[in-house]
């Protein structure tokens, strides 16, 4: 299995051995030893996946990396947050996915409105498997644990991932910026309950539903 490690915060360093791994397509930013690149269709799960991808609108584009040596990966120097699996599924939007262990499996999964809101259609990206995977995020990840007694709010907006036995809801009003007179349009939240962790990014992207 390849050997996932950190160079700094915004650099990706993969040792293989023969091994293999999926990222995104035009993150490798150099790499040592002999290694093959192939274009993946459908975001590495076959026609099958291409077609669901295109009708969920979970757009992913990536590239199997196999060989022998160190490959480098970056996107746009936003800061990387490794995650090790061990038979779990991690819930991930396809914009924050950098990296993967080729024997992870990737599919999409309905989430409802949030999707809608952010004009990432209302399906999100799913990794399951054992083996690690590589997040991207504006600025440093931040990890926030929900437990029964704590639910926690997450504007759509900052949302990267999330793992764990979390349900999901999606609540539309007030939210953290219309309470300061800052918001405009209509605004949601995702409310998560249960036992798992959520991964929120210190900025927000764009959303159809307006400043949320």
């Amino acid at each position: 299995m390849a050997t996932f490690r950190l160079q700094g915060s915004r650099m990706l360093a993969v040792d293989m051995t023969g091994d293999a791994v999926k990222a995104k397509n035009g993150s490798m930013v150099a790499y040592d030893g002999t290694m093959i690149f192939k274009k993946l269709t459908g975001g590495g799960e076959g026609i099958r996946g291409m077609v669901t991808r295109r009708l969920t609108n979970e757009q992913m584009t990536v590239m199997e990396v196999k060989g022998h040596g160190t490959c480098w990966f970056a996107d746009h120097a936003t800061e990387i947050s490794l995650v090790g699996l061990q038979g779990e599924k991690l819930y991930v939007e396809s914009s924050n996915l950098l990296c993967t262990d080729a024997g992870l499996r990737t599919g999409t999964t309905f989430t409802g409105l949030r999707g809608a809101t952010q004009g990432n259609g209302v399906f999100t990206t799913t990794v399951e498997g054992t083996g690690q995977a590589a997040l991207i995020s504006d600025g440093p990840a931040v990890l926030l644990r929900v437990t029964k007694q704590y639910p926690l709010h997450v504007d759509p907006g900052a949302y990267v991932a999330h793992q764990g036995n979390l349900k999901q809801s999606f609540q539309s009003g007030v939210t953290f910026r219309t309470l300061m007179g800052e918001g405009g349009g209509e605004a949601f939240q995702i409310r998560f309950e249960g036992e798992g962790l959520v991964y929120v990014q210190a900025s927000e992207r764009n959303t159809i539903a307006g400043d949320v």
